[in-house]
């Protein structure tokens, strides 16, 4: 049985085997990663393997955490606290054009990963050294980008919700300028720009719809025959289905024509 955990709040979700443990959605469970043994979080409950999954090369769920665990925990977000504070002051020291974002330790202690945002590479190896003298840990620091960076920290967005990054969205996918064109957005940077300085993630939710919408319509510059009369097709009404039709006869101004009204509706 395969049963998907996240690792960090609302994080991609890993397949680990159940191992026989009967694991409800939500419970907190010890599992072993490529980094160390770490906490996770159970999403989606047991379940057989589907075909693309192979469980052979899945590690097990080690245990269900227990007061131990929890009271290890608690310790450890107590060290991440020091770890960053040492971090942060390591950085302006030393002068470093890096932002420490967050650090996160594993389960046992041993290792200390220190996720950082920067526009060019950093040497941040005497960083290192001293992080791991004064911690007597393993230092691992790990670029990431805007967008994680903006994951970790969280906001509310100019829709006045909590970003969708921070509250549901597990993995980026890529959004493009080509999805506000398709949706008639005005390409004003500071309007499609959300708060990690990237497009929006949410052009990209209705943009398959709009570009089945926009099938059936004749595209902006061709001309089609109508019963309203034949012209020039101005601008699309995605949502509504019809088009803008400068009509050719003169004084016949401009006509909103729907699919029923256009007669060769293969014009393109």
């Amino acid at each position: 049985m395969v049963v998907g955990v996240a690792l960090q709040p609302v994080g991609h979700i890993f397949n680990y085997l159940s191992g026989g443990i009967d694991l409800k959605r939500g419970d907190r469970v010890i599992v072993e990663t490529d980094s160390g043994t770490t906490f996770a979080v159970v999403q989606t409950e047991p379940c057989p393997a589907s075909a693309s999954i192979d469980p052979a090369a899945l590690k097990p769920v080690l245990r269900v955490a227990n007061e131990s665990d929890l009271q290890v925990e608690e310790e450890n977000r107590y060290r991440e606290q020091q770890a960053m504070r040492l971090c942060v002051e390591g950085i302006r020291q030393r002068g470093l054009e890096m932002k420490l974002v967050n650090v996160s330790l594993t389960y046992d202690g041993r290792k200390a990963v220190f996720y950082f945002v920067a526009e060019k590479r950093i040497d941040f190896r005497n960083l290192v050294r001293d992080l791991a003298n004064a911690l007597r840990v393993r230092v691992e620091m790990q670029q990431i980008g805007a967008r994680d960076e903006t994951k970790a920290t969280g906001g509310i967005g100019p829709c006045g919700r909590e970003l969708c990054c921070s509250s549901w969205l597990r993995d980026f996918e890529a959004v493009t300028v080509k999805m506000a064109r398709e949706q008639g957005l005005a390409l004003n940077p500071t309007r499609l720009a959300g708060m990690c300085g990237r497009l929006k993630c949410c052009l990209r939710y209705e943009y398959a719809t709009y570009v089945e919408l926009k099938r059936g319509l004749p595209a902006a510059g061709k001309r089609v025959e109508s019963v309203k009369g034949n012209g020039k097709v101005l601008r699309q009404n995605i949502l509504k289905q019809t088009v803008l039709i400068q009509i050719d006869e003169e004084g016949g101004g401009v006509v909103e024509a729907t699919l029923e009204d256009i007669v060769d509706k293969r014009a393109r």
